[in-house]
């Protein structure tokens, strides 16, 4: 399964930037995303940025992520 997640941009190199989800680093495309700088914060899907967030927001959502990963569902019989 994907998951577009937050992540922030720490370099930018043209159309490209790489970005820090916290986890790893990767590189991001930027064309969907106006006026992108370093320090912002974007939701990646695979290669792509499809949005500004703030940081606030990305925070939180990694945060859920997090904890939603501690929780194995699939422990459970059904």
């Amino acid at each position: 399964m994907c998951l577009a997640t937050p992540s922030k941009i720490i370099k930018i190199e043209g159309d490209w930037a790489v970005v820090d989800s916290g986890k790893h680093c990767h590189r991001a495309n930027l064309s969907l995303v106006k006026d992108a700088k370093i320090g912002d914060y974007v939701i990646v899907h695979g290669d792509l940025a499809l949005n500004k967030i703030q940081k606030k927001e990305a925070e939180q959502i990694l945060k859920m992520i997090k904890k939603s990963k501690k929780q194995n569902i699939c422990k459970k019989k059904v």
